[in-house]
């Protein structure tokens, strides 16, 4: 166990557990995924809330089985798993990132759907997947919700992810850029409370009310895209699901993340 992120589990566990019984903290020095740990319990059983940290990933995933490897002192790799039962999935993504973006510093911003950015580079990532009946859409269901963030700067760290999507590399960016001295260990504990009770009130009132907030933090309002199938338009935010709204020659078109990736022009 890693002395120096364990060593705040405790004010962890009691921020959290009042909000989601049962709840509890493991950390790990090494794992090959904390994403791929907790989806490999989900498929045997129903999570009970528990956050897992890792010091070193050796397997780290992103979206769409991209690479995310970390390093011991310069990034923070987290995964929170539960059991769940939103009315709606859409969503969730983005109201993790403003979250986290939130916590961060005043300048991260989120790059839909599931990035965060800081001045323009990749600062993090987030992945989100899902176990259980495809067709239960009314009972809970488990999910792992995974976030890999920069701390060190660029030109100390090797553990910057792979690029944010098939259509060319994001340069990376360290929090420590804009947080001088700040370690996994402080972010920790500043990070996964209001996590929690972000992912609680997404299940209980979807990403709607999240929307206004998102608009502020959106790295990629008013900017011209072009979309994974070819196509381009203008950024108009996102819609109250979620949807990126992107105005096209062909009129207004709403994009999910499970239609295509989008990068700025």
């Amino acid at each position: 166990m890693s002395a120096s992120l364990a060593g705040g589990a405790e004010a962890i566990w009691q921020a959290v557990v009042p909000d989601l019984p049962g709840f509890t903290v493991e950390v790990l020095e090494e794992v090959d995924s904390t994403n791929t740990e907790l989806m490999r319990r989900a498929r045997t059983a129903p999570l009970d809330p528990v956050l897992l940290v890792a010091e070193r990933q050796t397997a780290g995933r992103g979206r769409l089985g991209r690479g995310w490897h970390s390093r011991p002192g310069q990034s923070l790799t987290f995964s929170l798993g539960l059991s769940l039962a939103p009315r709606s999935w859409s969503g969730l993504s983005l109201a993790v990132g403003l979250v986290l973006a939130e916590q961060l510093h005043p300048d991260v911003r989120i790059k839909w759907p599931n990035d965060l950015w800081l001045m323009g580079r990749k600062l993090g990532g987030i992945l989100v997947e899902t176990a259980g009946h495809a067709d239960d859409r009314e009972g809970p269901r488990s999910v792992v919700i995974g976030a890999g963030i920069n701390v060190a700067r660029p030109a100390e760290s090797a553990l910057a992810g792979a690029p944010a999507s098939p259509m060319g590399g994001v340069p990376p960016a360290g929090l420590a850029e804009v947080e001088v001295g700040v370690t996994p260990a402080e972010l920790l504990p500043r990070l996964v409370p209001p996590l929690v009770r972000g992912v609680l009130s997404f299940a209980s009132e979807g990403f709607a009310p999240f929307a206004a907030r998102y608009a502020a933090r959106d790295a990629l309002k008013d900017r011209e895209l072009r979309l994974s199938d070819g196509s381009t338009g203008s950024a108009c935010g996102v819609a109250e699901d979620g949807a990126l709204q992107v105005l096209t020659a062909q009129g207004m078109r709403g994009i999910t993340s499970a239609e295509v990736s989008v990068r700025p022009c």
